[in-house]
């Protein structure tokens, strides 16, 4: 996983309030185990017309954000079903932040197992940060882990609360499977005691 110490990007206002996973990555895209891949129909019946052309209204496919890595959104982010995907297909499309009010419990945790860091604000810094990003091609947020900060265009920052284990793992760039490797030695000298304490299993 890669990992997260500072981000700068463009943002990208979303004002929706509960944005569900099925709106993220329907339900007909959850075939793949992959995790590559999904950004390709990312918030695809928000994204494309039934003809699959581009909705040119829609905030992701507007010139100024097609490269943005964070994203502002309203309240109760990635409610819904609970499928892995929907992080998925945010991190390979290029989200690496998202702002909101809320979050599904599910889809927050998950965020955090795929690289992407979620962070929880008051709703007066939210709209401070969607106002910024209405600014186009100007709406770079600088997204600091380490300090927990968030610097605005004009300089002012905003600090946000993080777990402090989540955090480390995002800094070193931990999914659960790095986790157990870091445990690899202890591992394999269990494996070797439990196949000669009973080398018929």
């Amino acid at each position: 996983m890669e990992k997260f110490t500072t981000v700068e990007a463009i943002a990208a206002p979303m004002p929706l309030v509960n944005i569900d996973t099925d709106m993220i990555i329907p339900k007909n895209f959850l075939k793949t185990i992959k995790r590559t891949g999904l950004g390709a129909n990312l918030f695809d019946e928000m994204r494309f017309d039934d003809d699959k052309n581009e909705i040119p209204d829609f905030v992701l496919n507007k010139p100024a954000y097609r490269k943005a890595e964070i994203l502002v959104a309203g309240d109760n982010f990635g409610c819904g079903s609970s499928r892995e995907h929907a992080p998925w297909a945010l991190r390979d499309f290029g989200i690496r932040c998202i702002i909101s009010t809320s979050f599904a419990d599910i889809f927050f945790n998950n965020s955090f197992k795929n690289g992407i860091l979620p962070i929880v604000l008051p709703e007066e810094d939210v709209q401070a940060l969607m106002d910024d990003a209405g600014n186009g091609e100007n709406a770079r947020l600088t997204i600091d882990l380490e300090n927990q900060e968030i610097t605005r265009p004009d300089g002012s920052k905003i600090a946000f609360d993080v777990d402090p284990f989540r955090k480390q793992c995002l800094m070193e760039g931990l999914d659960d499977i790095g986790l157990s490797l870091q445990k690899k030695s202890s591992i394999e000298s269990f494996e070797e005691k439990h196949a000669k304490a009973m080398p018929w299993v």
